[in-house]
């Protein structure tokens, strides 16, 4: 600080300082910006998956009809001379006619079995319209519902006529008989295939699609008119469901090439690797491979289905090449049906493509219906040429020297493909065209770890991608690969099937059904496994018990619950998160895991989550102890026992400083109040009579009930914005007390429950009113009644609630409720709202068993007690028998209505299974919000078992799901704020740009030294009084707070940004606030004298201010020591003081201790005891030497290391001032100084190791406000007075202000805040007449 001025200029160390701020601000951690706090809780929506095939199929039973009359051409055919012989690569003129037929006929049928070995097959050679209708008819008969295969070969017949007709013969073959495609259809039925080779085929497919539509037609016309005539006919089948295949079109005649054979679309079909390898000799381009001659073809050593061998391994690009082409060109559902649901189509398709790239060369164009895009140009088909190429380059050399064959490079170079894609590619693209390729070498060995590699990094692009490789068929291949032993597949196979379960949970059944559960099972014992990798296993696992009994059982018995107990400890925290969520989910609702857990005092190991450093393995495990006591199993006294043990170990979470921990924390106590309810209604009923008879001196009663902020005298109240997450402003609900509202809770004489519209939710209403009654717009229990019911039972601090014996179990978890319902952050208020709600319904009906006989409709609505009615106790999970003999009476005595009167127009009601049931008609009033079921009267019975969903229903906190997504987002992708590159990162940059600038040009300017500080650079009312003002450190931004809303103001263009409300209840107010990460992305904290923090975001620019977190910083606020010697209307409140450096926040007021929190654990890291009798009025620290002063009411300064013991960390205590100490600061620098000034405006200078002041300074009397400049050691004091000085360091004053500029020179109000900047020489000053005004040193500076 003590530079030279003219150092300072040179630019060299301006530079270094520049750089060196740059620095510091990168290095700075921010606090409260992790998922979170930015995302909801929520998890992703599912996409819709449609990779499974709904119906896989099989082709069962094949008809092969062969009409070639050996020696007899057809009269329409005149062949060219010579011309193509062979059928089904056999000469028929090499043997007699009959020979020649069979021969061909046994062949064809071999040719087929090479892709369906399993068929039936029924030849019918040369036959008649009889021998053919036989053979259908038959054929579909055996196959029922699946798929038959007609195969028509019409080379000795005419071609097909134009009414829709093929050939056959009569008996004695001297006639040709036409045969009608409509009549095979009829004999065929659905579904089939149909292959034609003969000429001029495309006929055939024309007049058969005429013909279905015929008969759709004809379908449509009886099921509208069942008298027609044709209705009386036997339906006709419908042909939409077969798959044509002709050989050419309706005008093309087949090629007669003799080099080819004369079945050359059968050829193509049935043995194309054989077709391919002949053609591909017969190409010009063929001569360039010396040595091949079609006779050496016929040597290729090898079998089809050895894939080590030349012909296997050609057999397998091909399938694969043919697989690609078409996932490539298809639309997706077509590629299912033809590619993926019956294993003879898909080959069939694949060889048909190799058939269009043939024919089509001798102009013959092959047709199908469905039809496909013309695909004989692909790219595709010249990486096949390649590979042939290479293959029989090599025949010379292997068949005469017996050389080793070398393999092709094919699959290595698809591989390498896809990588560049995955390595080069931008985010938005077409899929990559080698993924089909990437599934034919998971089943090689060679390639397979590459492959697995490559597919895990696809699958890590995200959702899109997962659901993309599942349409191409992979869940069958990487389902497989569980069966292997190979240790180095197991990281790659785990991070796979992490993905696929994150996208798409339903693969959990095929798991377990092929064991596979099993494999996971052993990675996550695996103790040399990385802990990423047991983590992905473990969330697969917890996928897989995830409300599936078969996987609960099965991973039972794997023994995951004791794997999971092993790594409770584990250092890495996403594992430790996983093994509780899947605890959690293997014992809900299963009893046998559950005592299990129990045998292996599972609920006492995961005691040590509940204070884990990381909030989510918190809430992980928060979650496993909700389900383990939310098992709705008989009760022994044991299982209640263990139930009591956990709920007070979960009580003890009630002050935990994340909401999320807080949110789980209501759902798992809710599942003990669903197990208890009984009991529970009888402490309600307690409650709520002491409720009743009691009324608290609170200040809560004083202001007028309704109001949203308390009336101000200011002419008008601006409207506050609305707030998300505060639509329904919670602090306001009107305050009718609940007698009141019990008095209101008359149901309807039909027992169905009032109409109820959103309108009837007015701004009054409670905040949380997702569960309020329609008919009187507020909870049984208003939010003000929960309140008082806290204050009033008999607890002043919180600390008291733990370890208490067990009879009182049920009103100490009910006072936590209560206190969670009073929660600052609004989603953990409403989930607990709820709960007490639900319960208060149940005993306010319970306890009036008069009204409930009176209205004839309703039966009797009492807990299930053992006692009363046994036999509900097993469908509703049964309620342990009644503590206490008061509530007993309230419960068993109810006299049965003698018989139930079912109101005439309305059928009986039966309750679904699976709790879908409408909540029973405890509930007739609340019923309609949740669910907009059938108008349900009250008659569906005293099932308490409808009530149980109603809560679990209602409550759940997403973590599970929202925890999954991580797995469904890219992993490896770098995140964006560390990609140089990204928009993220140059905002930062610029950021810390402004800051160092701000920095640089506020220091010029201080240390030129402030001669006065009176220039007002702006002026305006502010809604309400400003009670505290707060200067952001780098933008011309200051936020100012009056008692429950905070206003943002733009300094230097004087206008209003924004104006919130803060949400803390009517009889607190805002006594302190912060910037946090003010560097960087900034979030305000405000802190309300009831102890309880919030954090605030999206504040000041266009958007809706959203609260990130929000928790009750000091549990035990003491309102008794509210209002100070001096002046009454002031009370220390809470005051906080915030280091960035280390992310520690620390909090005192009207309490005896000074507490800190971690922001980045969310939890209390201290309590350092002030050893003083009066409240904490000041809080300042210094992170470098770890030490912090308390300024206190009684006029001591406390200095504490928080280094040291609670007991010995009090290191000087001061007691030089008399009066109530209004501010204390500790200066920054490493011999920085203590200066403390009270009420009674004596200034003091401490070193804190020296035991006396170093120096006094005297300023003003009756001191209302005070700050001390951070850098320019100036102070300014505020008095009741109406007037503030600003003094510097000597002590002398540099300027009194007492009038507001160019305002007819008005005189200040009394002073009610005022606050430096941090870094400019401005002043911020607030006062009792609503305006807010800012003090510079002169304008020109600025």
């Amino acid at each position: 600080m003590k530079m030279d001025s003219d150092i300072l200029h040179s630019p060299a160390v301006g530079l270094a300082e520049e750089e060196e701020a740059d620095m510091n601000d990168w290095k700075l951690p921010l606090a409260f910006m992790k998922k979170r706090h930015s995302e909801k809780i929520e998890g992703s929506k599912a996409l819709a998956q449609s990779w499974r095939m709904k119906d896989r199929m099989k082709t069962v039973s094949v008809a092969l009809v062969l009409c070639l009359n050996v020696g007899v051409d057809p009269p329409d055919v005149v062949k060219t001379s010579p011309c193509a012989r062979l059928e089904c690569w056999i000469d028929p003129l090499s043997m007699s006619p009959q020979k020649a037929l069979e021969t061909i006929g046994a062949n064809l049928q071999k040719q087929y079995e090479n892709w369906q070995p399993r068929a039936r097959y029924k030849q019918s050679l040369d036959p008649t319209v009889d021998e053919v209708k036989k053979l259908c008819t038959s054929l579909r008969r055996n196959a029922k519902e699946e798929r038959v295969l007609f195969h028509y070969n019409g080379h000795g017949v005419p071609r097909p006529t134009v009414n829709g007709e093929i050939w056959v013969f009569n008996k004695n073959y001297t006639q040709y008989i036409p045969l009608s495609i409509y009549d095979l259809q009829t004999w065929m039925g659905s579904p089939s295939i149909f292959v034609y080779d003969c000429s001029n085929a495309g006929i055939i497919v024309k007049s058969f699609k005429q013909f279905a539509l015929q008969r759709e037609q004809e379908l449509e016309v009886a099921a509208i008119n069942p008298s027609h005539p044709l209705a009386q006919m036997p339906l006709p089948p419908s042909m939409k469901n077969c798959i044509q295949l002709a050989a050419c079109e309706a005008s093309e005649l087949l090629p007669m090439n003799p080099d080819l054979p004369a079945d050359l679309f059968t050829s193509c079909l049935t043995t194309p690797i054989k077709i391919a390898l002949r053609w591909f000799c017969m190409q010009k381009s063929a001569k360039l491979v010396p040595g091949v001659t079609l006779d050496l073809i016929e040597k290729i050593p090898g079998r089809l289905n050895d894939r080590r061998t030349p012909l296997g391994e050609l057999n397998w690009i091909f399938t694969a090449i043919t697989d690609t082409i078409a996932w490539n060109v298809l639309p997706r559902d077509l590629f299912q049906k033809l590619f993926r649901q019956d294993l003879l189509v898909a080959s069939l398709f694949r060889n048909f493509l190799l058939a269009e790239r043939i024919m089509r060369s001798y102009n013959c164009t092959p047709v199908s219906s469905p039809r496909l895009p013309p695909t004989y140009m692909h790219a595709m088909w010249q990486a096949w040429d390649l590979a042939v190429d290479i293959c029989l380059s090599q025949l010379p050399t292997i068949i005469e020297e017996g050389t080793a064959f070398r393999h092709s490079p094919f699959f290595a170079e698809q591989l390498t493909a896809f990588q560049v894609w995955l390595t080069m590619g931008v985010e938005n693209r077409n899929p990559p065209e080698q993924l089909p390729i990437v599934l034919q070498v998971l089943l090689s060995q060679v390639h397979r770890l590459r492959a697995l590699d490559l597919l895990g990094r696809f699958l890590d692009l995200g959702p899109w991608a997962v659901s993309l490789a599942l349409s191409v068929g992979i869940f069958p291949y990487v389902l497989k690969l569980l069966q292997s032993s190979a240790r180095e597949l197991r990281p790659l196979l785990v991070f796979i099937w992490a993905k696929i379960l994150a996208v798409d949970s339903s693969c959990q059944a095929d798991l377990v059904k092929d064991n596979g559960h099993k494999y996971f099972l052993s990675v996550l014992a695996d103790s040399y496994m990385p802990a990423e990798h047991r983590t992905m296993a473990v969330f697969i696992l917890a996928v897989i018990v995830n409300s599936y009994n078969t996987g609960q059982e099965a991973c039972l018995q794997g023994n995951l619950i004791a794997n999971c107990l092993e790594q409770l400890s584990d250092p890495h925290p996403l594992l430790r998160q996983w093994v509780a969520i899947c605890l959690g989910r293997i014992w809900q609702n299963f009893d046998p895991a559950r005592w299990c857990g129990v045998r292996d005092s599972a609920h006492e190991k995961l005691y040590t989550l509940l204070s884990d450093p990381i909030p989510e393995v918190r809430c992980a495990a928060v979650f496993a102890l909700g389900t383990f006591v939310g098992n709705s199993a008989e009760r022994t006294d044991h299982s209640t026992t263990i139930d009591h043990n956990v709920a007070m170990m979960l009580a003890q979470l009630i002050n935990d400083g994340s909401p999320v921990v807080r949110k789980e924390l209501v759902v798992a106590l809710s599942h003990l109040v669903v197990q208890y309810e009984s009991n529970f209604c009888t402490v309600a009923l307690q409650f709520i009579e002491e409720e009743k008879n009691y009324t608290v001196p609170s200040p809560a009663n004083t202001s007028e009930p309704g109001n949203l902020t308390p009336v101000r005298d200011s002419p008008a109240i601006p409207r506050l914005r609305s707030v998300n997450s505060y639509t329904n402003i919670r602090a306001a609900t009107t305050a009718r007390n609940l007698n009141k509202s019990l008095q209101n809770l008359n149901l309807n004489e039909e027992g169905g429950p009032a109409a109820f519209s959103p309108g009837n939710l007015s701004t009054s209403s409670s905040a949380s009113s997702t569960l309020g009654s329609p008919d009187n717009d507020e909870y049984i229990l208003s939010f003000e009644t929960i309140d008082k019911m806290r204050r009033v039972s008999s607890y002043s601090s919180l600390n008291s609630l733990i370890g208490v014996s067990f009879n009182s179990v049920y009103t100490q978890i009910w006072r936590v409720l209560l206190h969670l319902a009073a929660d600052p952050f609004p989603e953990v208020s409403d989930l607990a709202m709820k709960v007490l709600n639900s319960i208060a319904y149940k005993a306010t009906m319970n306890a009036r068993p008069q009204r409930i006989l009176d209205s004839g409709s309703l039966t009797q609505s009492a807990p299930a007690s053992p006692t009363s009615k046994g036999t509900h106790i097993h469908q509703a999970g049964g309620s342990p028998p009644m503590p206490s003999t008061s509530s007993s009476s309230l419960t068993n005595e109810v006299p049965k209505p003698p018989a139930r009167e079912q109101p005439a127009t309305r059928p009986p009601y039966t309750p679904t299974l699976g709790g879908q049931a409408p909540h029973s008609h405890q509930f007739p009033r609340t019923r309609k919000m949740f669910d907009k079921g059938p108008e349900q009267g009250a008659e569906d019975g005293d099932e308490p078992g409808g009530h149980r969903n109603y809560i679990s229903a209602a409550l759940q906190t997403g973590l599970c799901d929202w925890s999954a997504k991580y797995f469904a987002q890219p992993v490896m992708k770098i995140p964006e704020e560390h990609d140089v590159e990204s928009q993220v990162r140059m905002e930062r940059q610029w950021r810390f740009l402004r800051n160092t600038r701000v920095r640089k040009q506020s220091r010029c300017i201080t240390q030129k030294g402030v001669s006065r500080l009176d220039d007002q650079i702006f002026i305006n009312r502010n809604p309400g009084v400003p009670s505290v003002v707060k200067f952001h450190p780098f933008n011309t931004c200051i936020a100012v707070a009056d008692k429950d809303s905070i206003c943002f103001w733009d300094w230097e263009k004087g206008e209003r940004l924004d104006y919130f409300y803060n949400g803390n209840p009517r009889y607190t107010r805002i006594t302190a606030m912060e910037y946090l990460n003010g560097h960087d992305c900034s979030l305000l904290l405000t802190a309300t004298d009831d102890g309880a923090l919030r954090i605030w975001k999206n504040f000041a620019d266009q958007k809706n201010p959203e609260m990130v977190t929000a928790w009750q910083g000091l549990s035990d606020m003491l309102p008794t020591t509210r209002g100070q010697p001096t002046s009454s209307a002031h009370s220390a409140g809470m005051v906080v003081d915030w280091e960035q450096e280390t992310g520690l926040l620390m909090t005192s007021g009207d309490v005896r201790v000074v507490r800190i929190w971690d922001t980045d654990r969310e939890m209390k890291v201290q309590d350092i005891p002030t050893g003083a009798d009066s409240c904490v009025t000041s809080l300042s620290c210094d992170s470098q030497r770890s030490l912090i002063v308390a300024g206190l009411g009684d006029g001591s300064v406390r200095v504490f290391d928080r280094r040291m013991g609670p007991n010995e960390c009090r290191v000087m205590t001061y007691r030089e001032h008399g009066a109530w100490v209004v501010k204390a600061h500790l200066q920054k620098e490493t011999d920085g100084h203590i200066i403390s000034v009270s009420v009674n405006g004596d200034v003091r200078f401490f070193e804190p190791r020296a035991p006396d002041s170093v120096n006094v300074l005297q300023t003003v009397k009756g001191l209302t406000a005070l700050d001390i400049h951070p850098q320019a050691n100036l102070f300014a004091c505020g008095s009741m007075n109406q007037f503030i000085a600003v003094y510097n360091a000597n002590g002398d004053v540099i300027s009194n202000i007492k009038y507001y500029d160019g305002f007819m020179g008005q005189r200040i109000g009394a002073i009610s805040c005022l606050a430096f900047h941090p870094h400019w020489p401005h002043l911020a000053v607030g006062s009792n007449d609503y305006y807010m005004s800012i003090y510079s040193a002169e304008k020109r500076l600025r």
